[in-house]
């Protein structure tokens, strides 16, 4: 509302005040506006002793409740164990460690056994014009082992394929990995924000019912107008509608906590950031993430695989040897014929070479070669992706930090301003809109302190997803780490058995 509207009476008649009446509302509103001064100024000490810890205004009740409260680490310990995406990208990796043993098979002989048998009617005319019939119950079993030794080192090649895609694989679950903990980071700080922001709300509701109580006093004894009231009316309408919008950020952070950590939040303790963790410059970010990020990685793998591959799609056109031995037993118990069983054994070697297969060879070849191209172009996109995520994240990081000190002496002299404006409106040198204004700003300023301790947090831990390290290892979390080795050297060289390592 603008300054300039009367809603005050005449500056003589306020400084001037006479008559009982007058006398003890004056003391009544010296006494509150002495008590809300002291309660601004605890609030203003717990708030910058709090430094860059999220919950501020809540800090008093985590500690009462520190049993039973969970922290970040454990809560990104409960999300790397339990984040549904994180537990499919393992089993993807699971699955993609299989084509190991799958292209391992081709130097592996196959072995394929065959039983045949039946009924066969027989009916001969023999030369004297005599028939003779029969019914027969002919029965073959036998064996084929075929062995191939060369296939223009296909098989070789595909192997390679296959590690390479494993190692991608990996890296690719690493990066799931990173986003699952710093989503969980993410969501750990936004409930513990949204609480703080809820409790300061309310502080803010509670200050402008005093307000408005305090200002219908005043009323009642003809020191102010009714526009005061109104004015003091307004925000505190204001502040309830702020209050609700909080508690509802806040209820849907917590759901979004639940769906990332897999339990809903109890009592939150405040976090610090993992700046301890972070490169100590640009360049060090730059360079750490070109080597160690698992998207770089990954994508350069993926060129391996790539090129790989054109030697597999030019296996095609090599000759191929094999080497094929067979055994089989038969019984016809034909009466007709001398020969009632047979016995047959064999070993043939086998050479094929292609001439001309309409040119499907060529083809592949040509394909393999542009998706190669194609994978080295996708590595420079990744590697510019990551510098410019690694420099952003930096950046981020230490705006994080200015923006935290900022909003610290926002709030100190936000405090300092309304227990100021709080004493001369006692004195009636302030008009309660001032004071509603001043309030206002503190409130404002607790709100943007709040989201830049927030947002230094999430920044750290951005920072250090951006260089590749944001793993349990770096963070020292206590849970075991996953390790997707350990499943690929278990199923690498099985021959057969259909049951996963995990028993299924």
């Amino acid at each position: 509302m603008s300054r300039g509207l009367p809603v005050e009476a005449p500056p003589s008649k306020q400084v001037n005040i006479s008559g009982p009446s007058a006398q003890r509302t004056a003391g009544l509103l010296r006494d509150y506006m002495i008590g809300r001064a002291a309660k601004v100024g605890q609030i203003a000490r717990r708030l910058l002793r709090s430094g860059i810890c999220l919950g501020f205004a809540t800090c008093a009740s985590f500690a009462a409740t520190s049993a039973q409260s969970e922290g970040l680490p454990e809560a990104l310990a409960k999300a790397y164990q339990t984040n549904p995406q994180l537990n499919a990208e393992r089993a993807r990796q699971r699955a993609t460690d299989e084509n190991v043993p799958q292209a391992l098979s081709g130097y592996r002989p196959q072995i394929v056994a065959s039983l045949s048998g039946g009924l066969q009617a027989v009916r001969n005319l023999l030369p004297d014009n005599t028939i003779q019939s029969a019914t027969l119950k002919p029965w073959t079993i036998g064996v084929t082992v075929t062995q191939t030794l060369f296939n223009g080192f296909k098989t070789a090649n595909s192997v390679r394929v296959a590690e390479l895609q494993v190692r991608s694989g990996r890296e690719a679950l690493r990066n799931v990995g990173q986003g699952v903990l710093l989503d969980a980071a993410t969501a750990y700080s936004n409930v513990l924000a949204n609480q703080s922001l809820v409790e300061a709300q309310r502080s803010n509701v509670a200050f402008l019912r005093e307000t408005v109580g305090i200002t219908q006093k005043r009323l009642n004894a003809g020191d102010v107008t009714p526009t005061d009231t109104a004015q003091a009316e307004a925000r505190l309408s204001r502040g309830l509608a702020e209050l609700n919008a909080a508690e509802v950020n806040l209820a849907v952070s917590q759901a979004t906590y639940t769906q990332v950590i897999g339990s809903p939040p109890s009592q939150l303790r405040p976090v610090e950031n993992v700046d301890r963790f972070a490169p100590r410059s640009r360049e060090d970010a730059i360079a750490l993430a070109f080597k160690e990020h698992p998207a770089v990685m990954a994508a350069g793998f993926d060129v391996d695989v790539a090129a790989t591959t054109i030697n597999v799609a030019e296996s095609s056109l090599l000759p191929s040897i094999t080497v094929q031995g067979s055994a089989s037993h038969s019984s016809e118990a034909d009466p007709t014929i001398s020969t009632l069983r047979t016995d047959q054994a064999s070993v043939i070697a086998q050479m094929n070479a292609p001439i001309y297969d309409g040119g499907t060879g060529a083809s592949q070849t040509r394909q393999a070669k542009e998706l190669a191209a194609q994978s080295r172009l996708v590595l420079d996109q990744v590697r510019n992706q990551a510098r410019t995520a690694a420099v952003g994240a930096w950046v981020a990081n230490e705006g994080a930090k200015v923006a935290v000190t900022a909003a610290e002496s926002e709030v100190r002299a936000a405090t300092l301003a309304l227990q100021g404006v709080q004493r001369e409106a006692a004195g009636g040198q302030r008009t309660t809109v001032d004071v509603l204004n001043s309030q206002a700003d503190l409130i404002s300023a607790k709100a943007r302190l709040i989201g830049a301790q927030r947002d230094r947090v999430i920044a750290s831990y951005t920072l250090l997803s951006a260089v590749g390290r944001l793993d349990v290892k770096t963070l020292a979390l206590n849970t075991p780490d996953y390790l997707p080795e350990v499943h690929y050297h278990q199923v690498r060289d099985a021959w057969h058995g259909l049951r996963t390592p995990s028993g299924r």
